[in-house]
């Protein structure tokens, strides 16, 4: 059986590589992490090697991911988006993480300035628009830029800001966090933002919302999932 172009000239097999990039995004462990899970099940490989699968492939999995949700969740009503933003230390320098969830937790953009003012509040606005369409309300904190933002592109109306109203979006960025200290920090801001889009595809890809379902259910999806993914870039 020929392989897909995709892993055309590696030795290794898809199976092999898909497993390898999924624990890597999905859980927090580090390159070292990912070696030893390997090694126990018979898979000899260096933590280098798992790096270049995640770099190689990590992006890959994750547009097709990404193309196939966006057109799902344009067929639905768009009816609240929670945006917020975290600092994040690139070199030791301060940057900004800008990410927008939905009213289900779906985390539909992420995107790095090295500032946080209005200028790069509209940057991510404007980007999470084109992809995604409108919202009909757009819940944030109370910091100005939002404002000044929204109005600009028209949107002020739908603004909405309180107290407790964005929980939404600041409990989704602590998949992130743990991320985050298993890598232990960042040395680019390239290297953040690639890691943020993949890492919000794939967490996409495996969150089943196991509180809100029942364990029939949550096992038929999760199976669903990883049968999936399992088929990534297969043809």
């Amino acid at each position: 059986m020929t392989k897909p172009a995709s892993f055309k000239y590696f030795k290794t097999s898809p199976e092999v590589i898909r497993l390898a990039v999924m624990l890597y995004i999905r859980f927090p462990l580090s390159l070292r992490n990912v070696e030893d899970l390997l090694h126990e099940r018979g898979i000899d490989v260096s933590h280098e090697t798992v790096r270049y699968w995640w770099n190689r492939f990590g992006p890959m999995f994750a547009a097709e991911i990404r193309r196939k949700r966006v057109q799902q969740l344009r067929t639905f009503s768009k009816w609240k988006w929670h945006v917020d933003e975290v600092f994040v230390k690139v070199n030791g320098k301060r940057h900004y993480l800008w990410r927008a969830v939905d009213d289900e937790g779906e985390v539909l953009e992420a995107v790095v300035t090295k500032r946080r003012n209005k200028a790069a509040a509209l940057k991510f606005l404007k980007k999470l628009m084109k992809r995604h369409g409108c919202a009909k309300e757009v819940v944030t904190d109370r910091f100005a830029s939002y404002k000044a933002a929204l109005r600009e592109i028209g949107a002020l109306e739908k603004q909405q800001t309180g107290r407790w109203l964005n929980n939404r979006v600041e409990n989704s960025h602590l998949p992130f966090r743990r991320r985050e200290r298993a890598m232990q920090r960042f040395k680019r801001m390239r290297s953040l933002q690639k890691f943020a889009s993949v890492h919000s595809s794939v967490y996409n890809h495996f969150n089943q919302e196991r509180s809100l379902a029942s364990r029939d259910t949550f096992k038929l999806t999760r199976a669903a999932a990883l049968r999936e993914w399992r088929q990534l870039c297969s043809g």
